[in-house]
């Protein structure tokens, strides 16, 4: 055969062969390579915020919470006694505020304003008395010490009246506005402790964040724990992920919101189904505890597959299979 008509047979049976691989990988997805990844399931650490004693342990390891789960309490009859001190504080410390925003009592004023009419009274007569005295001293009608002494209820008079007036003055005007602004300031800062001996009151129940299964249990009943002292590790049912990792020729294939199937040894021929969620930018090596048979030193992206429908049978770590959905 002439090698002129072979050459262009060849060329037409590759290009064929491409298209059809081609075809294959982008029309049909499902039949690319499976990756390999794990289950990777949320675990949270419960702790009290205050101090106290164990009241009352509600829940035991390997037993299923629901959100707003009552878990543990602390004996609240400290926390209950700094919630009344605040209270009382704050009545005290309101019933002053209100005081000086209203001002003196109209009561007040007027026994202020009789009290200095007193006072001028009893100044006008010591004025007239000293006067009398002071004429009759200089022709020995009357002693100095009479003088003096009427001098002196003069003065007396007048710094009585002077202080009647003040007196008046400061229950005409009421009270400053720096002892105002600083009760306003001590009303806020008691209404504030009473919020935070609220506060402190509710944290002594720990709830539930969110639906899950206790890991572990680190508390007693009786037992004295300190703020933040872990007593509970729970593991949380939703979400659920599987870290998947997909070699670069394969990552336009999962690109976000792809739908795959997530098959695991536990239950064979009964995948359960995912959704990419999140696809790395930058490339890593393949880690040492995925099951793949690609060499562990190649370069891949992570993956972050939701998955759907998952249930008990799932667990932290377990090796799982994935492929794109049909």
């Amino acid at each position: 055969m002439n090698l002129k008509k072979i050459i262009p047979i060849l060329l037409i049976l590759i290009g064929i062969g491409a298209g059809i691989a081609y075809w294959k990988m982008f029309e049909h997805p499902s039949d690319a390579a499976p990756l390999y990844g794990n289950v990777d399931i949320r675990e949270v650490s419960l702790a009290f915020r205050v101090g106290g004693r164990v009241a009352d342990v509600k829940v035991d390891e390997g037993d299923r919470i629901t959100p707003g789960q009552i878990l543990a309490r602390l004996d609240p009859a400290p926390l209950e006694n700094t919630l009344h001190t605040a209270q009382a504080q704050l009545a005290s410390i309101s019933a002053r505020n209100a005081l000086l925003h209203a001002g003196y009592r109209s009561e007040d004023i007027a026994q202020a304003s009789a009290k200095l009419q007193a006072t001028r009274a009893a100044l006008t007569q010591t004025e007239a008395d000293l006067a009398r005295q002071q004429a009759l001293v200089p022709v020995g009608a009357s002693a100095q010490r009479a003088l003096d002494a009427a001098l002196s209820a003069r003065d007396q008079a007048q710094a009585q009246r002077d202080s009647a007036q003040a007196a008046l003055k400061l229950n005409t005007q009421g009270f400053r506005k720096q002892e105002i602004a600083e009760s306003d300031a001590l009303l806020q800062q008691a209404q504030a402790n009473v919020d935070s001996a609220k506060l402190a009151l509710s944290d002594a129940v720990l709830l539930a964040p969110s639906e899950g299964m206790v890991l572990t249990r680190a508390i007693e009943k009786g037992a004295m724990v300190q703020v933040g002292t872990p007593a509970f590790s729970v593991s949380l049912t939703q979400p659920v992920w599987v870290r998947v990792y997909v070699p670069e020729p394969q990552l336009g294939l999962f690109n976000s919101g792809a739908k795959v199937d997530l098959s695991t040894d536990s239950r064979p021929g009964k995948p359960y189904h995912g959704v990419v969620g999140f696809v790395s930018p930058t490339a890593e090596f393949t880690p040492k505890s995925v099951e793949t048979t690609d060499l562990r030193t190649s370069l891949v992206y992570r993956l972050r597959v939701v998955v759907q429908d998952p249930d008990g049978q799932l667990r932290q770590g377990m090796p799982v299979t994935v492929k794109l959905a049909p």
